[in-house]
C-alpha cells in the first residue's frame, strides 16, 4: 500500500510538471509571437519613416505625401482606415487631404447626402472628399482644441459626436499636427468595432508617428511655398526685363535739346514709364506717366497706356487731343479703382516751342537760367480712365511755352515728392524744387543724377515704397 501511495503522488506530481510545462510552452509560444508582433511593427515604423524622410524635400507631389502618411500610418498601426484633414487659409475649416478607401465617415453626413448614398455609394464618397468641415466642431475640433492625441475606443459614445450619425461604429485614434507652433490639421486611424481595440502601444507609437507626419508636411508647405516664390520670382524677373525693352534703351537724339530719364522701381515691377516719341516732321514727344497702384497690374495697364499712345500720337498734333483719344480707348478695360496720370510735351521744332498736356500729373517744374527761377506748370487736364471721354476732353487743356537756351523743364512721378525718411517725412516738392534749381543749369542728365543723389540721402536706409520716375529737358 505505501507504495501505491507513493506511485500515485509521483503520477500527480509527474502530471503537474506536464501541465506546467505545456503551460510554459504556450506562454513561450505567446511571448515569441509578441516579440514577432514588436519586431514587425518596428520594421513598418521604420519603413515608414526612411519613405517620410525621403519624401521631405524631394519631388513628390503634396498629394503623393498625404497619401504616403495615411496609408503609412494606417500600416504602421494595423488600422482598417485613415483620414488626413488640413486647415485651409482663413483656419476656419478643416480640408480632406486624403482618406483610405476602406477608412469609414468621421464627420457629420448631411442628411440628403445619405438619402443619395442609399441609392448611390458614390454620392457618400464624393462627399466626403470634398466637405469642408468647421475647425471647432466634431471629433477633429475636439482634437484640435486638445492639442493632443485621443484614443477613442468607441466613438459613438463619446461626447463630441452625439447625435452624429456615422456609415459605421469605430475605435478611432486621432492626433493634431502641429510644426512650428502653429496648427496644420489633424490625422485619424480607425478600425471597426468587432476588431481588436487599440493597445497602449499602438497609441503610443500613433503618436509618435503623427509628431514626425506633422514634420512632414510643415517642411514640405514650407518647400512648396519657397519654390513657388521662386518661381514667381523668376516669372516676375522675366517681366521686369520684358519691361525694360518698353523704356527707352537711352537718351534719344532731339536736335535743339538734351534729354534724359531714370525709373527706378519700388518693386520689381513697376506702374511708371517714361517714353520719347518720333512725331515725324521734326517733332518730338516727350511722355511720363504713373498707373496708380503697383505690381503686375500696374505694369500691365502701363504696357497698355504705352501701346495706345504710341499708336495715336502721330494723328493728333494737338497733344490734349492725343490723349482725350488715348483715354476713349483705355477707359473700358481700367478697373474702376485705377487711373493713369500722365504729362505729355510735344517739342515743336528747334526753336523752343513746347505744347503740354497734363492728365491729372504731378505740375512739372521749369527753370529759366535768365532769372535762376523754377515755376510749377500746371496745365488743367484730368487723369486717364476716371471718365469715358466728355468729361476728360472739356477739362484737359494744351498749353503752350518757349523754352530760351539754358532752360531746363523737369517731369517727374509723385514717388519722388513723396519719398519717406525714417522719421517719416516727405521729401517734399520744396526740397524738389530746391535741388532742380541747384542743379538745372548743369544739364539734363546731371539734374537727374543730382536729385537722386538728395534724395538718396534725405531717405537713408528707409525702404523705398513707390516707383521713381524723373524726365528732363535742356534747351541748348
Amino acid at each position: 500500500m505505501p507504495h501505491l501511495i507513493t506511485y500515485v503522488l509521483l503520477a500527480i506530481v509527474l502530471i503537474g510538471l506536464i501541465v506546467a510545462a505545456r503551460k510554459f510552452k504556450v506562454q513561450l509560444r505567446s511571448k515569441a509571437e509578441e516579440l514577432r508582433a514588436f519586431e514587425g511593427e518596428e520594421e513598418r515604423m521604420f519603413a515608414f519613416l526612411h519613405d517620410l524622410g525621403s519624401a521631405i524635400g524631394s519631388d513628390t507631389t503634396m498629394t503623393g505625401l498625404y497619401r504616403l502618411i495615411v496609408d503609412g500610418v494606417t500600416k504602421v498601426v494595423a488600422a482598417k482606415g485613415g483620414q488626413l484633414y488640413l486647415l485651409d487659409e482663413a483656419r476656419q475649416h478643416l480640408k480632406p487631404r486624403y482618406l483610405s478607401a476602406e477608412c469609414p465617415a468621421l464627420v457629420t453626413i448631411p442628411a440628403e447626402v445619405r438619402q443619395k448614398a442609399e441609392k448611390d455609394t458614390r454620392a457618400l464618397d464624393s462627399h466626403l472628399r470634398l466637405a469642408q468641415v468647421p475647425a471647432d466642431e466634431g471629433i477633429f475640433g475636439t482634437a484640435l482644441s486638445a492639442a493632443e492625441a485621443l484614443n477613442i475606443p468607441n466613438l459613438r459614445a463619446h461626447e463630441s459626436v452625439r447625435e452624429v450619425r456615422y456609415t459605421a461604429n469605430v475605435s478611432v485614434m486621432l492626433a493634431p499636427l502641429r510644426h512650428g507652433g502653429k496648427d496644420l490639421g489633424v490625422l485619424a486611424v480607425t478600425r471597426n468595432w468587432d476588431d481588436p481595440a487599440f493597445t497602449a502601444n499602438d497609441f503610443a507609437v500613433f503618436r509618435t508617428v503623427a509628431e514626425q507626419s506633422a514634420f512632414a508636411i510643415g517642411n514640405a508647405l514650407v518647400h512648396r511655398e519657397a519654390s513657388e516664390k521662386r518661381q514667381m520670382e523668376g516669372e516676375l524677373r522675366n517681366a521686369r526685363e520684358v519691361q525694360r525693352v518698353l523704356l527707352p534703351p537711352g537718351d534719344p537724339v532731339v536736335p535743339g535739346y538734351r534729354v534724359s530719364g531714370t525709373n527706378v522701381p519700388a518693386r520689381i515691377i513697376s506702374g511708371d514709364y517714361y517714353d520719347h516719341l518720333d512725331l515725324g516732321e521734326g517733332r518730338h514727344g516727350v511722355v511720363i506717366a504713373d498707373v496708380s497702384g503697383k505690381g503686375v497690374a500696374a505694369g500691365l495697364i502701363m504696357a497698355m497706356c504705352r501701346s495706345v499712345l504710341r499708336s495715336l500720337a502721330g494723328a493728333h498734333a494737338d497733344p490734349a487731343e492725343a490723349l482725350g483719344r488715348v483715354n476713349r480707348q483705355i477707359f473700358p478695360d481700367i478697373k474702376e479703382d485705377m487711373f493713369i496720370s500722365l504729362y505729355y510735351a510735344v517739342i515743336e521744332g528747334e526753336n523752343g516751342e513746347i505744347t503740354l498736356a497734363r492728365a491729372g500729373h504731378d505740375p512739372a517744374l521749369l527753370y529759366r537760367s535768365d532769372e535762376k527761377t523754377v515755376m510749377l506748370l500746371k496745365p488743367p487736364g484730368l487723369a486717364l480712365g476716371i471718365d469715358g471721354g466728355n468729361v476728360f476732353e472739356r477739362v484737359t487743356k494744351a498749353h503752350k511755352i518757349h523754352m530760351n537756351p539754358g532752360d531746363c523743364l523737369l517731369f517727374h512721378t509723385d514717388g519722388v515728392k513723396e519719398a519717406t525718411n525714417a522719421a517719416g517725412e516727405e521729401f517734399g516738392m520744396d526740397r524738389l524744387r530746391d535741388a532742380f534749381r541747384e542743379s538745372a543749369s548743369l544739364g539734363a542728365e546731371a539734374s537727374i543724377r543730382s536729385i537722386e543723389r538728395e534724395l538718396a540721402k534725405f531717405v537713408g536706409e528707409a525702404k523705398q515704397a513707390d516707383d521713381i520716375t524723373l524726365v528732363a529737358m535742356e534747351k541748348r
